[in-house]
């Protein structure tokens, strides 16, 4: 229409419109929301950042159970549950080889408790939920460099997933993993790693680091965030899940959230452990 007001929206596609925009609206609003918990836990280290991430650990613990036993609040949960609250106390008091040790005793002992029913996912569920949990502790609590090497972590996972989502939607072309999750690709995979490099590069010129050592840190955790999100794509889709869970309004269940930061912090823990278990939040920013 040529020289006039422009056509209201019909009737067929308003509503679409509205429940579109209110969407956006509420997975903005939830966004900002946890932005703003992990953001002050994170600045205040100790035990606000131990609490969160046993919290977001045991969330973890349900989904997975909901994914992989449907839903089951059986032996099993109760033992992944006990075992990832007792691995963030123990990381928390600077006992990480303890805490590790609390994971793999808990993934042992739920395998053996669901033996009839899904042994090695339900085992693999608390690693998944517990590691990320005691690498992010651990981190943090290396003065006094904890708070920028966990930081360090998160800015790569951020800048990855929005990246990946704004060139995958503005470029488009082949598909990453069609079979694992149509919506991905390729332009989106090399855009969010690309951006997590340079945003972690910038980040390590604020902090006094070598831009490029930590630029190639931050493409590899954004690598590693992408294999994340893969994985935690296929389990659901292997599974005939949408949504790991409905915790989140707007966004989903906690899984859908931190699948990426799972694997980036439980591989940053490992890469410190390398270079320096005395001092590894310094070892990732500075090198070992």
């Amino acid at each position: 229409m040529m020289g006039g007001e422009p056509a209201e929206p019909s009737q067929s596609t308003a509503p679409v419109m509205i429940g579109s925009s209110r969407e956006i609206g509420l997975r903005t609003a939830s966004g900002l929301v946890m932005a703003a918990i992990a953001g002050v836990a994170l600045y205040m280290g100790g035990l606000p950042f131990a609490v969160l991430g046993a919290v977001v650990g045991v969330l973890t613990s349900f989904e997975w159970s909901r994914i992989v036993r449907d839903g089951a609040i059986d032996a099993a949960l109760v033992v992944q549950v006990f075992a990832v609250v007792i691995a963030a106390a123990l990381a928390w008091l600077g006992l990480a080889a303890l805490a590790i040790a609390a994971v793999i005793a808990g993934c042992i002992l739920t395998g053996l408790l669901c033996f009839q029913r899904r042994p090695l996912l339900s085992a693999e569920g608390v690693l998944y939920a517990g590691l990320p949990v005691v690498a992010l502790i651990w981190l943090r609590e290396d003065q006094p460099h904890g708070f920028a090497a966990a930081l360090l972590v998160l800015i790569a996972v951020v800048a990855t997933d929005v990246a990946a989502f704004l060139f995958g939607r503005l470029i488009g072309g082949p598909k990453l993993a069609p079979a694992i999750s149509p919506n991905k690709t390729w332009s989106g995979f090399l855009g969010g790693i690309s951006t997590a490099g340079l945003a972690a590069a910038g980040f390590a010129h604020t902090i006094g680091a070598e831009p490029l050592m930590v630029g190639i840190a931050g493409v590899f955790l954004g690598v590693v965030a992408q294999i994340g999100d893969l994985t935690e794509s296929a389990l659901k889709r292997s599974f005939g899940v949408k949504d790991s869970g409905h915790i989140i309004p707007g966004h989903g269940g906690i899984m859908d959230r931190i699948d990426g930061l799972v694997f980036a912090a439980v591989a940053a823990g490992f890469v410190a452990l390398a270079l320096d278990p005395q001092a590894p939040a310094r070892a990732l920013l500075f090198g070992g």
